[in-house]
């Protein structure tokens, strides 16, 4: 696929486009999705607008500005405020730490993620969807986000830490909604001292947090008593020693922090993604019937396998459809920590700068009918997007996502796992079940489906 140049601004002065402080954010009603879009509908490239603070917002759309932001200027950006905001929970873990330091906590974990260690993951994934669904009955009514968060977390827990989440996957998944309730743009712009006021959701999150956190250390100390290496991402983050440092291993603090972060997003944007996924599907049942049939012509009466991969791309099509309408992380920022030109503007130190797969993922120029649900786009002899740049669920540049393999294999080996036996009918008006902007896309209040066996 081609790149194409956006022709530079006049590098001379901000169009700043909303007509006092804080317009979009009033005329969004602090919804943090609706205002990004208000932001990028006046400006299809670049949009500046200042906030109620004082402070300058950007918003890329092209996607060669996303490339540049997410690439092409790292030294001179960091997390954005959006990030900066979730230490209260993650703590200085791999998604909010920084510099050096984030280097070398990445290259410690990255051998959990190799190739050859997913493969090894796969065969969990398949079992522990099977063992869920084999409590179903045809005609069962239940909430299918919760069941995905449930069992990714299930699946993070056996195959990352080696632990079994089964018996704590109710109480840390409740902990985990009520802290990422918080979070909301008003948090971005006020800051962690929000957490203090009397606000329901803030009471919640206060009260959640130690909850996530005894559960974590629980985990720590069972592989410190335990004492040997099982083989398991936190056993390697354990035996790590600072060789450019004093020698010593990681404190209890940063394995909680690295622990906390590999459980959120190990789990809630796999679990959100495979949500929304069967919301589409429940929408389109014939798509729904070419995925079944897909998944019986390739595995026949056995489970799935990573070996099958290859040879279910319409089942990755889907997946990657409802990742493009649905992005997980439907949009990330950087703070300017040292001026940059970025479309022919000068951009100031303290500016955030705001990247959205919701926004450039469903612009015009780059899809077909944008808006419609259609996984034949992922396919020959079609060739969508039109820019290489204008998908991006899992980011890019340095700061990748570490987990990129481990939730694309995650995703469609539990969605083939589910669709060779069992579909799914919402049990609400689809539209009823709306995308809710927390620190991922949620569908809110969940997806409520009643369940029937294939024949």
């Amino acid at each position: 696929m081609p790149d194409v140049t956006v022709p530079p601004a006049s590098p001379l002065r901000y169009t700043v486009h909303n007509r006092f402080p804080g317009e979009h954010l009033l005329r969004s009603r602090g919804n943090l999705l609706r205002s990004v879009e208000l932001m990028a509908a006046t400006d299809r490239d670049l949009a500046v607008a200042k906030t109620i603070v004082g402070r300058t917002i950007l918003v890329a759309s092209h996607p060669d500005l996303v490339k540049e932001v997410l690439t092409g200027q790292a030294r001179s950006l960091r997390k954005g405020l959006g990030l900066q905001r979730t230490r209260f929970v993650l703590g200085n873990g791999l998604l909010t730490s920084e510099g050096e330091f984030h280097l070398r906590q990445r290259r410690l974990a990255q051998p959990a993620f190799h190739r050859e260690r997913i493969a090894r993951y796969a065969d969990v994934m398949v079992e522990r969807t099977l063992a869920m669904a084999s409590g179903w009955s045809d005609g069962q009514r239940f909430d299918i986000a919760r069941a995905m968060h449930h069992l990714t977390l299930d699946i993070v827990g056996r195959t990352l830490f080696d632990v079994d989440l089964q018996g704590r996957a109710a109480a840390m998944g409740k902990a985990l909604t009520d802290v990422l309730g918080s979070f909301s743009i008003w948090l971005i712009l006020v800051g962690e001292r929000m957490y203090d006021w009397p606000l329901p959701t803030m009471r919640r999150a206060r009260r959640a947090l130690p909850i996530l956190d005894a559960a974590i250390y629980e985990i720590i100390a069972e592989h410190r008593r335990d004492g040997r290496d099982r083989g398991d991402l936190l056993s390697m983050l354990m035996s790590a020693r600072d060789e450019e440092g004093d020698g010593s291993g990681m404190s209890d603090q940063q394995l909680r922090d690295e622990v906390m972060t590999l459980v959120l997003a190990g789990h809630e944007t796999t679990a959100n993604a495979l949500a929304w996924t069967w919301w589409f599907l429940a929408q389109h049942p014939d798509v729904d019937a070419r995925l079944a049939a897909e998944v019986r012509a390739v595995c026949g009466d056995r489970p799935p396998a990573m070996a099958d991969l290859p040879q279910l791309p319409y089942t990755r099509a889907v997946f990657s459809e409802a990742m493009r309408l649905r992005p997980p992380a439907y949009a990330t920022s950087r703070e300017v920590v040292a001026p940059i030109t970025l479309g022919g503007h000068a951009v100031p130190v303290g500016a955030q700068v705001i990247v959205s797969p919701w926004v450039t993922q469903r612009d015009a120029r780059w899809w077909d009918d944008p808006l419609r649900f259609d996984p034949d786009r992922w396919l020959a002899p079609r060739s969508e997007p039109r820019h290489k740049q204008a998908y991006f669920p899992f980011g890019g540049g340095t700061r990748l996502c570490i987990g990129e393999q481990f939730a694309w294999t995650e995703g469609i080996l539990l969605i083939a796992s589910l669709a060779r036996g069992w579909r799914f009918t919402l049990g609400v008006p689809a539209d009823a079940i709306r995308p809710e902007a927390a620190v991922t896309l949620r569908p809110a209040p969940g997806v409520p489906v009643r369940c029937h066996r294939r024949p």
